[in-house]
C-alpha cells in the first residue's frame, strides 16, 4: 500500500493529475516544485480538487536540501513529473535517499534514456515509467497508460494495480517498444495533423472557408489542429524531437504521401483500390470498430 508519496513537478498538469488520484486513494502527498502556484509558502496546505489536500514544498530535485532529502527518504513512492533532462540528472541523488522498498516513477513521454540511466545508476531500485497516453485534463477513466517496468518489486505491482483502479488500462511494454509505439500513435499522428495545417497555409485556404464548406473529416482535422496549436509548444516539441523513433515515423508519413501521389498521378483506379484493400487488411478485426467510432464522431461535427 502506498501511504506517502512525493510528486516532483506537481505544479504541472501531469503532476497534478497524479497528486489528485494518489490523494483520493488515501496517500499523504507532498508536491515539490521550484515555484508553487501563487508562490505558496513552504508547508502551506493546498487543495487539489478532490476534497483532500497536498502539502507544497518549494525545492529543486537536482539540488536537494536536507528537508527535501528527508521527504524523499520517508516516501513509499516518488513520481517524477518533470522534463527528461531534470529526471535523468536527479536519478543518482534521489536513489541515494530512497528507502529500499520505495518505488521511483517517471512520467516521461520517451523511456529509453531514463531506463538506461536507472539501470546504470540505480540497478536495485524499484522503478517504472508511466506514460498517460492522453491529455491530463481528460482523466484516467477508459484511457491507456503505457508502463515500462525497469525493476520489478512489490510496490511496482501495487502501483500498476492502483492505476487500473483509477479506470485506466495499463499497457506493459519495454522501453524501446514504448518509444516506437509512442512515435506511431503520437509523433506520427501529430505530424499528420500539423502537416495538414501547414498544407492549408501553403495553399492559402483560410480555415474559415474550410469550416464553411467542409465535410466532417476536414472539420475533425481542423479540431485536432486547433487543439495542438493551442497547446504548450514544449509538449509537442518533445514528442517530435525527444523520441528517437519519431524521425522514422515522420519519414514513413512523408513516404506514404509520396506513394499516394504516385498512385493517383501515374497509376489507375484499380491500383488505388488495391491500396485501400491493403489498409483494410492492416486494420483487420478492428476495422468495424474504428469505422463505427468514426461514424459516431462525425455525428458530433
Amino acid at each position: 500500500m502506498i501511504k506517502r508519496a512525493v510528486v516532483v513537478g506537481g505544479a504541472g498538469a501531469v503532476g497534478q493529475l497524479f497528486a489528485e488520484r494518489l490523494l483520493a486513494s488515501g496517500a499523504a502527498v507532498t508536491i515539490v516544485d521550484p515555484v508553487a502556484p501563487g508562490k505558496t509558502p513552504d508547508g502551506a496546505v493546498v487543495g487539489t480538487g478532490t476534497g483532500e489536500h497536498a502539502t507544497w514544498m518549494r525545492g529543486d530535485i537536482t539540488a536537494m536540501d536536507f528537508r527535501l532529502a528527508a521527504e524523499i527518504g520517508h516516501a513509499d513512492l516518488i513520481v517524477l513529473a518533470v522534463p527528461e533532462p531534470v529526471a535523468i540528472a536527479a536519478v543518482h541523488e534521489i536513489c541515494e535517499e530512497l528507502r529500499p522498498d520505495a518505488l521511483l516513477v517517471d512520467t516521461l513521454s520517451v523511456k529509453q534514456s531514463m531506463a538506461a540511466a536507472l539501470r546504470a545508476r540505480a540497478p536495485g531500485v524499484q522503478a517504472v515509467g508511466l506514460n498517460p497516453m492522453f491529455a491530463p485534463s481528460l482523466g484516467f477513466e477508459g484511457r491507456p497508460v503505457a508502463a515500462v517496468v525497469v525493476t520489478e518489486g512489490q510496490r511496482t505491482g501495487d502501483l500498476l494495480t492502483l492505476v487500473e483502479s483509477w479506470g485506466a488500462t495499463v499497457v506493459r511494454v519495454d522501453a524501446q517498444r514504448h518509444d516506437r509505439l509512442a512515435a506511431s500513435v503520437q509523433a506520427l499522428v501529430h505530424a499528420a495533423v500539423l502537416g495538414f495545417g501547414l498544407a492549408l497555409a501553403e495553399l492559402d485556404v483560410p480555415a474559415a472557408d474550410v469550416r464553411a464548406a467542409a465535410p466532417p473529416p476536414a472539420n475533425t482535422l481542423l479540431a485536432l489542429l486547433a487543439r495542438i496549436a493551442s497547446g504548450t509548444p514544449e509538449v509537442y516539441w518533445d514528442v517530435q524531437h525527444g523520441n528517437p523513433e519519431a524521425a522514422a515515423a515522420r519519414s514513413a508519413l512523408a513516404g506514404s504521401v509520396r506513394r499516394l501521389a504516385e498512385i493517383v498521378e501515374h497509376g489507375t483506379e484499380a491500383s488505388f483500390a488495391e491500396a485501400l484493400a491493403t489498409l483494410r487488411e492492416h486494420l483487420g478485426e478492428d476495422l468495424a470498430h474504428h469505422r463505427d467510432t468514426c461514424a459516431a464522431l462525425f455525428e458530433q461535427v
